[in-house]
């Protein structure tokens, strides 16, 4: 079972990977005003939202402590980022406020999981 939670984590990690790094990569045309959401920003998101599923329910059938005040903070944060994507994905341009309000929540979402213990 741990390999099986081991697998989910890396694939967890990649999902936030792909979702910071298309961040990262947009970070130049927001400051001109015409950054867009990229596709592996809404796969990326939702690869996350699939594997944290499935780690706390790997984790709670292994008998692993599971803190569930986090992972509700983490999915929230989650969700909003996913609505922020999901909604304004087909646009060609998108608000500076919202385009750094989703990388914001992200570098945020990241420290919750890393900090909070």
């Amino acid at each position: 079972m741990d390999v099986l939670i081991n697998v989910f984590v890396a694939l967890h990690i990649i999902g936030i990977a792909a979702l910071l790094g298309g961040f990262l990569t947009q970070m130049k045309a927001m400051g001109a005003g015409t950054a867009r959401f990229v596709p592996a920003m809404l796969h990326g998101a939702l690869t996350m939202l699939v594997t944290g599923v499935a780690l706390v329910g790997l984790n709670q059938a292994d008998d692993h402590p599971v803190n569930n005040i986090k992972i509700g903070v983490k999915l929230a944060v989650l969700v909003v980022i996913l609505a922020l994507v999901y909604i304004k994905r087909d646009e060609e341009k998108v608000e500076k406020g919202v385009f750094a309000a989703v990388g914001g929540l992200t570098v945020a979402n990241i420290f919750i999981a890393t900090l909070w213990t």
